[in-house]
């Protein structure tokens, strides 16, 4: 199966030059004008993305850093800047290398080579340490903030995410309000704590149920705490 590669460059002379010389080193190449259009572009199947950083619109730099919201996928840089602090906001933004214009094409394929390599050798090693919760179509990662429903991840906060794999890791039982606030904020408990716990357990049902005001998945069991329900 082929590499499929993102290539963000407003210039289309060096874009389409860079597509063909991609394309003839076996990657699937899609093109982005802009920033703009490569966040309409970009997706999970994007294995790696090159990107321009002066660019009219969203720079390569803010583009980065949306990207980074979402996705994990090596980025590289390219630029006709050479300073030592550009890289360095280009590597603070999330990109994980630098390319300097003018530059030869077998040292961008060398890099997107190496960036590829090093990118399956760490989603190798994740998938083989990564562990699950499972629970009907609801999948969580045990070492990383990590949902699922179905094919639909979601996002949730580092509390959201404690809170649930907390109570999904030992199903029916019953965690008061003052165990969970322990456990997940690792602070001591005070009276107000329990609202603390219940906002976020709202905010909580509203991204993972069904229906939030009918929960299936975090039961309330009035008057001693919550459980995990299936």
């Amino acid at each position: 199966m082929k590499n499929r590669i993102l290539l963000v460059e407003d210039d289309r002379e060096i874009r389409d030059l860079l597509k063909l010389s991609l394309s003839d080193q076996g990657y699937e190449v899609m093109t982005a004008e802009d920033g703009e259009q490569a966040l309409d572009l970009v997706d999970a199947s994007i294995d790696l993305i090159v990107l321009d950083v002066s660019m009219p619109g969203i720079s390569g730099i803010k583009t980065c850093i949306q990207i980074r919201e979402r996705f994990n996928m090596p980025i590289l840089f390219l630029t006709a800047k050479s300073g030592t602090l550009d890289k360095a906001e280009g590597l603070l933004a999330g990109g994980d290398d630098y390319l300097t214009k003018p530059f030869a094409q077998h040292e961008l394929h060398a890099r997107i080579i190496a960036l590829l390599r090093r990118y399956t050798v760490y989603q190798d090693k994740k998938e083989d340490q990564e562990t699950f919760l499972i629970a009907g179509i609801l999948k969580v990662s045990e070492e990383f903030n990590e949902v699922w429903k179905g094919s639909q991840k979601i996002e949730l906060s580092e509390l959201e995410y404690g809170i649930l794999k907390l109570l999904m890791g030992k199903r029916n039982k019953i965690f008061p309000a003052q165990n969970i606030y322990e456990s997940v904020w690792k602070q001591p408990y005070f009276y107000d704590s329990n609202n603390t716990v219940m906002v976020h357990i709202r905010k909580l049902r509203k991204k993972i149920e069904d229906d939030a005001a009918s929960p299936t998945y975090i039961l309330t069991e009035w008057g001693r705490g919550y459980r995990f329900g299936k």
